[in-house]
């Protein structure tokens, strides 16, 4: 398998197959975001995709697929029912492909086109929301409009196709963690994902969130301002049924609750955490990554 540049994936598919179809991610603008700086976004080529399915095919068995990199769903309708395709026709035992799609790419794509990709494999979509607060969307970045975000996130779903969404403490500042929190328990319940992970912001040298920060325009929540954030976006948001988690290397403290039956018992630990203010029970810093 060829590799080009930084890949990721997310930690639910490390025991997936990687095929690398863009290089970078189609968007690159958030301004929390370091990891394609500097990389210029391109779609592979269909003879270096195939290459790579090939390969594949001779690997005794692969249930999951995950098309890297940042935006795979970009890829233009057509190609990405070629790639798919040839990934059913190619490699024995697939069960199930994802990738990550942002809600500009989501949006490109028809409900019908959608689930032309579910009948072709497509299982998971990993969507960045980020935050619910209309301020928050506009100073990070994202490209999209609150209510754009959640017609992508309801695209997916309609198309029946699992949908797990992230969202990142913190990302509102000190001033905007309320604001953040409520805005996004709001557009989580709106969208209504099957699966939610909440991440910790990391503030990244070389990225605009860190100049801000570095200059004093940016100041984080305190420590335990981020687990009350978490406790507001559990506490508020109402799900028909999601597996929500903080268990992320960059969170300080890992939680992993299936909603709404566990929220009562998360909230009763997270108020117990805030209540203590002791640091011993979190993750410390020098364990956190991204």
């Amino acid at each position: 398998m060829k590799y080009e540049g930084i890949i990721i994936r997310p930690p639910s598919e490390a025991s997936s197959l990687l095929l690398q179809v863009t290089v970078g991610c189609s968007h690159n603008r958030c301004t929390f975001c370091p990891t394609y700086k500097g990389v210029r976004f391109r779609i592979k080529s269909r003879e270096e995709i195939e290459e790579d399915i090939l390969e594949a095919s001779r690997f005794r068995r692969v249930e999951r697929v995950f098309l890297c990199d940042g935006d795979a769903l970009i890829v233009p309708q057509g190609r990405l029912v070629e790639i798919l395709a040839s990934i059913g026709k190619n490699i024995r035992g697939v069960r199930r492909i994802g990738l990550y799609g942002n809600a500009k790419s989501i949006l490109r794509k028809s409900v019908d086109d959608l689930k032309e990709l579910r009948r072709l494999g497509l299982g998971i979509v990993y969507l960045g929301v980020e935050s619910g607060s209309r301020g928050v969307l506009a100073a990070v970045r994202k490209g999209v409009t609150y209510e754009e975000m959640v017609e992508a996130g309801r695209r997916v779903k309609e198309a029946g196709i699992t949908l797990s969404v992230t969202v990142l403490l913190g990302i509102g500042g000190r001033e905007g963690s309320m604001e953040h929190a409520e805005g996004t328990a709001r557009i989580l319940t709106e969208i209504d994902p099957d699966y939610v992970g909440a991440l910790t912001v990391m503030v990244v040298p070389g990225t605009p969130l860190y100049e801000d920060y570095a200059a004093g325009r940016f100041e984080l929540p305190d420590t335990f301002g981020f687990l009350k954030e978490l406790g507001v976006m559990i506490g508020k948001s109402n799900f028909t049924d999601c597996f929500f988690t903080s268990n992320h290397a960059s969170n300080y403290l890992p939680l992993r609750v299936r909603l709404p039956e566990g929220r009562e018992r998360a909230l009763t630990m997270l108020d117990e955490v805030i209540a203590a203010k002791d640091e011993r029970i979190l993750r410390p810093e020098y364990l956190r990554a991204l």
